[in-house]
């Protein structure tokens, strides 16, 4: 049985940035990686440990790259 984020502590989430940019990271639940939306990586996490190593991410495809626009809030 593979780990998955839930076993990365949830206040290392909040306060990792890109190795490259410095921007902060989204976390993607489907495919268990921290998406740096400025550098266009995507950082695995594996047994819940972030691997945050540019050799390590995956370039984001061409459809990944646009950031998701927050909900608005409600009127």
């Amino acid at each position: 049985m593979s780990q998955t984020s839930r076993d990365v502590d949830p206040a290392l989430l909040e306060v990792l940035v890109c190795p490259l940019t410095k921007a902060t990271l989204t976390f993607q639940a489907d495919s268990n990686e921290l998406i740096s939306y400025e550098a266009g990586l995507a950082f695995p996490i594996r047994g819940g440990i972030p691997i945050m190593l540019e050799s390590e991410a995956r370039p984001l495809e061409e459809r990944e790259r646009a950031k998701p626009k927050a909900n608005a809030a409600p009127a």
